[in-house]
């Protein structure tokens, strides 16, 4: 999952070019306002709000702002609109299977919007439950490298249910079960180890190794359907080895 991962890395240096056009904001807000209006405005008591916050300040998103998202999730003030979560399945360039996450108001704009994105990238839309299979939710922590080691973060986590400990270059990828995200984070916390980001991603069980041109393909595609306002997120099976990852970012 080298590649993979590096994308991951290098899609984070990109999010502050998408913070200048905001629509990195608005999809940490949107975030922050689904998860108090299912588990409550309380992040005590709600470690997806919890999440949802820390994930908006670290991604500098004013403070008001979060603040208002949470009470119009809350419903402690007015506006909160219906947004429903759903699921697109596809195929990108090379085959590669692609699972999107939107989180939306307008269930045919985001359905519209999700297949343009494919049909002009070289991807298709595919039927339910036909590349879902490929993948597996687990719960994904990042912590940056500094000032702590790979052991640091093993011996934080271990006993809290976390499966591996990946080394991305920048930073420790922590995996668990989607179900000890909680856990995990918290024992993170416990030991004094900052972290990143905690989120519950749908993992790839197979990868599909692509060449140059495929990843470079594949990417557009990606960031394709990542420009739309209600795709929140997207999770794809390929694999780039370093050196065209290397290449393709020179």
């Amino acid at each position: 999952m080298s590649g993979h991962s590096k994308w991951a890395t290098t899609k984070h240096k990109k999010a502050a070019l998408d913070a200048k056009r905001g629509k990195l904001f608005a999809k940490l807000i949107k975030n922050i306002e689904v998860a108090a209006r299912t588990g409550g405005g309380d992040p005590d008591g709600n470690p997806t709000l919890y999440d949802a916050i820390q994930k908006a300040r670290k991604s500098s998103v004013p403070i008001d702002n979060i603040e208002r998202a949470r009470k119009r999730g809350a419903g402690e003030e007015a506006g909160g609109a219906d947004w429903q979560t759903i699921m697109y399945e596809g195929y990108g360039p090379g085959g590669v299977a692609v699972l999107i996450e939107c989180l939306t108001d307008n269930r045919n704009r985001a359905a519209s919007d999700v297949r343009t994105a494919l049909t002009r990238n070289g991807g298709s839309l595919a039927d339910p439950n036909s590349v879902s299979y490929l993948f597996t939710r687990k719960g994904v922590i990042i912590v940056p490298k500094e000032g702590t080691s790979e052991d640091d973060v093993m011996l934080a986590v271990l006993d809290a249910g976390a499966e591996e400990v990946n080394d991305l270059g920048e930073s420790f990828e922590v995996i668990c079960e989607a179900g000890d995200l909680v856990a995990v984070r918290k024992a993170l916390q416990d030991a004094g180890v900052d972290y990143e980001s905690a989120d519950a991603n749908f993992l790839p069980s197979v990868s599909v190794p692509l060449d140059e041109d495929a990843a470079k393909k594949v990417f557009r595609l990606l960031e394709a359907l990542e420009d739309s306002d209600d795709v929140q997120n997207v999770f794809a099976n390929f694999d780039v080895s370093d050196e065209i990852m290397e290449k393709i970012d020179a």
